[in-house]
């Protein structure tokens, strides 16, 4: 057995393959550290994370919450490095106290995440999963769609993803709203968030939940939506008030909601995860094979450069 000091890893993009396949993990190895995996392909619950934390100097971390009572399990922690830019189930404050320095792999994953952004609004757009359900189920019924060059499109947030997005949807011909309190792109018009509603026929969330947990897509931002409009949203679930969306997909002001962003994985099969006109996938933004090794490479780098200031 190693003897070198221990490193969790549970994102369950390398868990699920085991720890022995994943080649952008050889600098740990290399430098002795040894390496504890997580359940494999599942996100550990608490209990597990208590079981296997105890003794690990550094944390290679996916999605998995990770609270004040876990991270009291780890006295030994210094270090935890996340696969992708959020840390919205991270207890920071908690982390702080204990001394346990949060790295971020930044970007990593924004080109997976803007590429699936633009698949699942095309998808609505042409009404494709519900027509193609249509066809399998012996029924020809076809939905007048629109072409990107007749749409405009409403960016929520230019950060690293939300850049891309926008660069995406103009190559294609559409007309870009953005709005951001601090970037900008080129060819995109900046403007605010209720001109960016009303004036949209989709729009894609790609900015931080707010502060307090209230939904920036509420009752009343839904009500400014041009009548059959668009939501995407890849970013995070508290952006998002559940109801009102439902609400608006029965009413015809949404003509189709696209969600790859959940509280918990899996979701509970609520209303709104039912509803014909919903597109929902299973955290798939990141998940290519591309933003896998972007991510795990550059938590992988945050790790060690971590470890070795301490």
């Amino acid at each position: 057995m190693s003897a070198g000091p221990r490193i969790l890893v549970t994102p369950r993009s390398l868990t699920e393959r085991g720890l022995t396949a994943a080649g952008d993990l050889e600098p740990l190895r290399a430098k002795g550290y040894d390496l504890v995996a997580g359940p494999a392909g599942r996100l550990p619950t608490e209990e597990q994370l208590i079981e296997l934390l105890p003794g690990c100097a550094g944390w290679l971390a996916g999605v998995e919450r990770i609270t004040d009572r876990v991270l009291g399990a780890a006295p030994g922690l210094r270090v935890i490095s996340r696969n992708g830019a959020g840390t919205d189930g991270i207890d920071l404050a908690a982390a702080r106290r204990r001394g346990v320095r949060v790295e971020r792999a930044a970007g990593a994953n924004a080109q997976g995440v803007a590429e699936l952004t633009l698949a699942l609004t095309l998808s609505a757009l042409r009404h494709v999963p519900w027509s193609a359900a249509g066809v399998a189920r012996g029924r020809w019924e076809r939905t007048l769609g629109a072409e990107l060059a007749d749409c405009t499109i409403g960016v929520v947030g230019l950060g690293a993803v939300g850049s891309r997005v926008a660069r995406l949807f103009t190559a294609l011909g559409a007309r870009v709203l953005a709005t951001d309190p601090v970037s900008t792109g080129p060819g995109v018009r900046m403007t605010g968030l209720e001109e960016l509603l009303a004036a949209a026929d989709a729009v894609t969330l790609h900015c931080p939940p707010l502060d307090g947990g209230r939904p920036l897509v509420d009752d009343d931002r839904l009500a400014l939506l041009r009548r059959g409009a668009v939501l995407v949203n890849t970013a995070r679930s508290a952006l998002v008030d559940d109801h009102a969306v439902l609400t608006a997909l029965r009413d015809g002001t949404l003509s189709a909601y696209a969600v790859d962003a959940f509280d918990a994985e899996p979701p509970e099969l609520t209303p709104l995860l039912r509803h014909e006109r919903v597109i929902a996938t299973p955290h798939l933004g990141g998940y290519t094979a591309a933003s896998v090794r972007r991510a795990t490479s550059q938590a992988v780098v945050n790790l060690l450069a971590a470890l070795e200031q301490a």
